[in-house]
């Protein structure tokens, strides 16, 4: 009787220990680039919030930017989109980029950070920041569920959202401050396309 109570026992611990298990929690800064229907982003910013959040370099840890040891907030008003970046990408100095991941603008109602989702690509804005190359790529997620526009491609956001491209831009090019980054010109999905298979990496899993 206590053989049987002891190894009764035993197999209720090791299903306690097998159920608290965690599971091994991906780097953002490993995924691919491309997903199955669309273009991988990280979500780091949710729309609609104003501080600064990154995915740390070294851990792959979401994380407030600091200055002086505070929380970086945009002095400005809040993000238009949600704001992230395409995993598996580098705009490398050395090709007049800025040394990051290539930035993303999500159209859609906020998305939390940490969030990965595949997305349209439907333009870029190319804009010229501190001497270095800014690339904003403008998507709406593929899941058409999540969209709160129509486009699909740059001829409709143009055509039928110029207001929004409009805001977009004006954030973008104010919100560092009036003058410090210069406007270079919008481009279509394809372009936006092309930018991202340009600045794509090969990362180890």
């Amino acid at each position: 009787m206590k053989i049987i109570k002891i190894q009764y026992l035993l197999m209720l611990i090791l299903l306690l220990t097998s159920s608290c298990k965690t599971e091994k929690k991906v780097n953002p800064l490993s995924l691919p680039a491309f997903g199955e229907k669309g273009v991988n982003v990280v979500i780091e910013i949710p729309a609609g919030t104003s501080h600064k959040i990154e995915v740390n370099k070294s851990t792959g840890v979401l994380e407030n930017d600091k200055i002086d040891g505070k929380n970086r907030v945009v002095d400005f008003l809040p993000y238009p989109g949600n704001y992230g970046f395409i995993p598996s990408t580098l705009m490398e100095e050395s090709k007049g980029g800025d040394g990051d991941a290539l930035d993303v603008l999500v159209i859609a109602e906020s998305i939390p950070s940490g969030t990965v989702l595949e997305v349209v690509p439907i333009a870029a804005l190319m804009m010229e920041d501190g001497g270095e190359i800014d690339t904003k790529i403008i998507g709406v997620p593929v899941d058409s569920t999540q969209r709160i526009i129509r486009a699909t491609d740059f001829e409709d956001f143009l055509i039928d959202y110029n207001m929004a491209q409009n805001i977009i831009q004006d954030w973008f090019l104010n919100y560092k401050g009036l003058g410090k980054v210069e406007m270079k010109g919008w481009h279509d999905e394809k372009y936006a396309m092309e930018i991202i298979k340009k600045w794509t990496i090969k990362v180890e899993q």
